[in-house]
C-alpha cells in the first residue's frame, strides 16, 4: 500500500499544482464530491440544485478567477451545534458551494502528497481509514499489557491552530507558493454570523472541505513527538490516546506531551477533560475497552437513550408509523457504527427501550381502561389476563413493560406490521451483563 502510495507521490507535479486546479476537468472531480456530501447554503443563498443547473457557466466562471487571480473565497456561514449534555456549543463554518468546489479540488491536489507522510497510527479522515479500525487498535494495545490511558482534550483544537505555522508546515511538503497563497486566502475569509463579518486570524474552518487534511497535517507533528518517546497510541483528528502500563507512567507522558502541545504547536490542552485513567474509564470514538474487550462507552448508551426519549415524546398525534420513520432514520445508523461491541446485549437494550417507549405510547393513547382492555382482548390477550393488566390502576410506563401489552404489541409485530427496523429479542436478561458500567437515569 505505502508502495502504490509512493508511486502516486512522484506522478505528481509538486511545482505545478495551481495550473492542474485550474483545470476545468478537475474542478469538475471537486464538483462531484461536493455533490456526493451535499450540506447547506453559505451566506450567499445557494444550495447544491441552484449551482448544478447552472453548473457549466458556474465552472467556466470559478476558472476564470482562478486564472486571472479574482476569485476571493467568501466567508464562511457560522452554525452553532450544540454539544451533548449542554456542554457548550461546537462552532461550524458553511462555505458557499462555489467555494467548497475550489476547496475540494484542492485537497484532491494535497491529499495523495501529505497523507503518505502522516503516521500509520492516525485514523480521522484518511483515505482507506475509520474509527472502526482505529478501536480495533487501541484494543490491541491494552491487550499487550498497556491499560492506562493518557487521554489528551484539546481545547477548541479547529478553531485555534496557529494559521502562519500552519502555512509554514505546508510550505515544507507544497512547492507551489500559489496553492499556499489560495489556501492562506481561504483560511483568513471571516465568518458571518448575524449579518456581521468577523476575521479570522487563527483556526481551520470546522465544516471546510480542507480543514480535515490540514487538522491532521498540524497534529502529523504531535504524532511524530509520540512516536520518538517510543510511545504507542491512537489518534483521530483531535481525538489522541496513548497507552502506557503503569498510572506512573501515564502521569509522566501527560505532563510532557502537555507541554509540548502548548509550547511548540502553540495549541491549549483542556485540563478539565483530559484524564489518566485505566482503559474502561476512557471514552475513545463513542467506545471503551473493558478488559481487552469493545464496549459501547456509558456515555453513549446514556445519549442513545436520551435520543430515544426525544424521538418518542410523550403527548404527541402524531402516527405511530410516522415517529417509527424517524427512529429507522437515525438508529440505523447508530447501530451499524456501534456494531463494532462485542457486547450485542447492548445494542438489545437500547432495541428493548425503543419498543417499551412505543408500547407505552400505544397505552397512552387508549384513553381509559375500557379501551385497553378492549384493544389487548382483540390483539389476542386472553380475558383474565387483559383485565388484570387494564384496571390494574398502574400507569402507563409500568403498563408497556407487562406480559400482555408485550404479547398484544410483540417485537415481531412492530418489525412486519410497522417496519421498525431492528432485528433483537426483547433484552431483557442482558441488563445483569451491563448494569456493571450502565446507569439509566
Amino acid at each position: 500500500m505505502q508502495s502504490e502510495m509512493k508511486i502516486d507521490l512522484l506522478s505528481i507535479d509538486n511545482k505545478h499544482l495551481f495550473e492542474e486546479l485550474c483545470n476545468e476537468r478537475k474542478l469538475l472531480q471537486g464538483w462531484r464530491e461536493v455533490r456526493k456530501n451535499r450540506g447547506t447554503s453559505g451566506i450567499d443563498g445557494q444550495t447544491i440544485e441552484t449551482f448544478e443547473l447552472r453548473l457549466s457557466e458556474e465552472i467556466k466562471q470559478l476558472q476564470t478567477e482562478l486564472v486571472n487571480w479574482t476569485y476571493k473565497p467568501q466567508p464562511v456561514r457560522r452554525v452553532e451545534i450544540p454539544k451533548p449534555d449542554g456542554a457548550g456549543v461546537r462552532l461550524l463554518g458553511v462555505p458557499c458551494i462555489r467555494d467548497r468546489v475550489v476547496q475540494t479540488a484542492i485537497k484532491q491536489l494535497l491529499e495523495p502528497i501529505l497523507d503518505p507522510l502522516f503516521s500509520e497510527n492516525s485514523y480521522g479522515f484518511r483515505p482507506g481509514r475509520n474509527q472502526a479500525q482505529a478501536v480495533e487498535s487501541a484494543q490491541r494495545i491494552v491487550q499487550s499489557g498497556k491499560g492506562f490511558v493518557v487521554d489528551i482534550d484539546l481545547s477548541k483544537f479547529f478553531d485555534t491552530v496557529n494559521q502562519d505555522r500552519l502555512i509554514g508546515r505546508l510550505g515544507k511538503e507544497i512547492e507551489d507558493k500559489r496553492i499556499l497563497k489560495l489556501i492562506g486566502m481561504t483560511l483568513r475569509s471571516g465568518v458571518m454570523k448575524d449579518g456581521k463579518v468577523t476575521p479570522t486570524k487563527e483556526g481551520t474552518t470546522q465544516g471546510s472541505p480542507l480543514s480535515p487534511l490540514l487538522s491532521n497535517l498540524v497534529l502529523d507533528e504531535l504524532d511524530k513527538e509520540i512516536e520518538s518517546r517510543g510511545l504507542e497510541f491512537c489518534r483521530f483528528a483531535d481525538d489522541c490516546n496513548i497507552f502506557v502500563k503503569t498510572e506512573r507512567a501515564a502521569e509522566r507522558v501527560m505532563k510532557g506531551i502537555s507541554e509540548f502541545i502548548e509550547k511548540k504547536l502553540k495549541l491549549a490542552v483542556n485540563r478539565e477533560k483530559s484524564q489518566v485513567a485505566e482503559s474502561s474509564l476512557v471514552k475513545f470514538l463513542g467506545m471503551t475497552i473493558v478488559k481487552g474487550t469493545r464496549a459501547i462507552a456509558r456515555k453513549s448508551i446514556r445519549r442513545a437513550m436520551d435520543k430515544v426519549k426525544e424521538l418518542t415524546p410523550r403527548g404527541t398525534s402524531e402516527a405511530l408509523e410516522d415517529t417509527i420513520k424517524r427512529i429507522n432514520s437515525w438508529y440505523v445508523g447508530w447501530s451499524n457504527y456501534y456494531s463494532m461491541t462485542q457486547y450485542p446485549s447492548q445494542l438489545k437494550v437500547v432495541e428493548a427501550h425503543i419498543r417499551r417507549r412505543l408500547r407505552s405510547r400505544i397505552v397512552d393513547q387508549q384513553k381509559s381502561q375500557r379501551h385497553l382492555f378492549n384493544k389487548l382482548r382483540k390483539r389476542g390477550v386472553s380475558c383474565d389476563k387483559a383485565a388484570k393488566t387494564s384496571f390494574s390502576n398502574d400507569k402507563r410506563w409500568a403498563l408497556s413493560h407487562t406480559s400482555a401489552v408485550e404479547r398484544a404489541y410483540s417485537n415481531g409485530w412492530f418489525i412486519k406490521t410497522k417496519g421498525l427496523r431492528i432485528r433483537s429479542n426483547e433484552g431483557r436478561e442482558h441488563w445483569l451483563e451491563l448494569k456493571k458500567w450502565i446507569r439509566l437515569a
